[in-house]
């Protein structure tokens, strides 16, 4: 099995060596390294793959040695500004203040100016604030201090404690547990290291994952204003579609006895689409809830046990089965996606769903870009259902309402130059963590062009995966 440890190597010669004679020893297989300096002088992550056994004992040993990270309370890194008169010695008082508390110095910068004064910047480690409170109180008597914040000064000043300080600011704001905080760790590593042998900065990964958790939070309860459009295709059923400041879009059919959802979302925004939706359908819980959904990727799947029924392909339901039980999907099986999928889980609070609930409508059993699988009605609703090549993911699927003139693509089709501010800045995050969004970037585009020549002549609703609706004079 294989299994990740970030170690914090202790800074002295030979410690990565005697951490390879731990894992030598036991038989186990070393598959990927990862340490930059320049983001953490002592975070080392190492994948090995060994039995479970012999993995146990080395993480006891490396333990033992003092490598392993046991928690994250590690302190944080506050920025000062000393004023320090401009003369031989003058700096020595504080430093040996900070000596005392036994701050380390991850950054430092001066420079001259004009007056009898030197300026200089330091990045202390603080592991308990009250030391910062008392450090603080000793150092006026020394000279004129202030605290500067450092995230908007644009300087790298934690690189000693880089990813422990990157990894408490995220859980503090989203309430992460322990083993969500290691999760996070260690699947930002991993992109960070994708990208960085692709030449990309590697400080961009960390700008990225921030910006995720920091829309999702933006948009949490009161602050989740999604576009909403309503439309009236018959006298029997009409169609809501809310466009979100995060994840997918949520289509709802309001049948007679039935609101049939086309994909759900985050499941971080449960509570609040529901909030919109009760606002917009009377008599809201004397429906059944059934939900289609287009794929299985964790945008547009949150709360999926919530529903009566969830109609999917088998490639989609095969997936869902196989990470619930702790298996790899799809997307999980691309090492450049793997990361980025785990990160996404966490940051919106995915939970796995229990399968119970699921219909299963068809299976592609050709080699075709788009084929049919099967129908599924509900109510005066038919739907004929396509399933792609796995351009996108495997399992995507088309649904295509011919009557009433509506298609629903997923993502293999999405109208990314109409979305509402929030979704088109989200929407960019993605792409540069995972490189590509497509599994498949040259048979997405294949299979996106395989849509229309599926439809009659004349005008369709398309919806897709993000973005506004659109229509398709065909």
């Amino acid at each position: 099995m294989k299994k990740t440890f970030a170690t914090t190597m202790p800074d002295k010669i030979g410690a990565f060596m005697r951490a390879t004679e731990i894992f030598a020893r036991l038989k186990i297989n070393i598959l990927r390294v990862s340490y930059n300096k320049a983001i953490d002088a002592h975070m080392l992550f190492i994948e090995v793959n060994g039995e479970e056994d012999a993995l146990n004992i080395a993480k006891s040993e490396l333990i033992k040695a003092g490598y392993i990270l046991n928690d994250f309370k590690k302190g944080k890194v506050v920025l000062l500004e000393f004023n320090i008169l401009n003369k031989p010695g003058a700096l020595l008082p504080v430093l040996r203040l900070i000596d005392k508390y036994k701050f380390n110095i991850s950054y430092i910068s001066s420079k001259e100016n004009e007056s009898d004064f030197l300026i200089f910047k330091m990045g202390l480690l603080i592991e308990k604030e009250e030391n910062l409170n008392n450090f603080l109180e000793d150092a006026q008597k020394l000279c004129r201090v202030k605290i500067i914040d450092f995230e908007k000064s644009n300087i790298n000043l934690d690189n000693t404690v880089f990813y422990i300080s990157f990894v408490n600011k995220i859980a503090e704001d989203m309430g992460l547990l322990e083993e969500e905080k290691n999760e996070l760790l260690i699947n930002s590593n991993h992109i960070m290291q994708i990208l960085d042998e692709k030449n990309l900065p590697p400080y961009k990964t960390f700008d990225y994952i921030l910006k995720f958790g920091e829309h999702i939070i933006r948009n949490k309860g009161d602050n989740y204003k999604p576009r909403v459009s309503d439309f009236n295709l018959c006298n029997d059923i009409s169609l809501i579609v809310v466009e979100p400041p995060c994840g997918s879009n949520v289509c709802v059919f309001v049948l007679k006895d039935t609101l049939l959802f086309v994909d759900s979302g985050f499941n971080c925004y449960k509570e609040e689409l529901l909030k919109v939706l009760r606002s917009k359908i009377s008599n809201f819980n004397s429906f059944n809830k059934e939900i289609i959904l287009t794929h299985s990727d964790v945008d547009h799947i949150g709360f999926l046990d919530w529903f009566d029924k969830v109609y999917l392909s088998e490639n989609t339901a095969i997936n869902l089965l196989n990470v619930s039980k702790g298996k790899k999907g799809y997307r999980e099986q691309l090492n450049s996606h793997k990361p980025y999928v785990k990160i996404s889980k966490i940051l919106s609070h995915y939970k796995y769903p229990e399968c119970k609930n699921f219909n299963i409508i068809g299976t592609k059993n050709d080699d075709k870009l788009l084929s049919f699988i099967g129908r599924l009605k509900k109510e005066t609703l038919d739907f004929e259902v396509y399933e792609g090549m796995g351009g996108h993911v495997k399992g995507e699927t088309v649904f295509i309402e011919r009557n009433k003139r509506i298609v629903f693509t997923g993502d293999i089709f999405i109208n990314i130059k109409d979305c509402i501010k929030e979704q088109e800045e989200f929407n960019k995050i993605a792409p540069n963590l995972l490189t590509a969004v497509d599994s498949i970037p040259d048979m997405a585009y294949k299979i996106r062009r395989e849509i229309k020549p599926l439809l009659d002549k004349g005008k369709w609703i398309v919806i897709g995966g993000h973005g506004a609706p659109l229509i398709w004079d065909v």
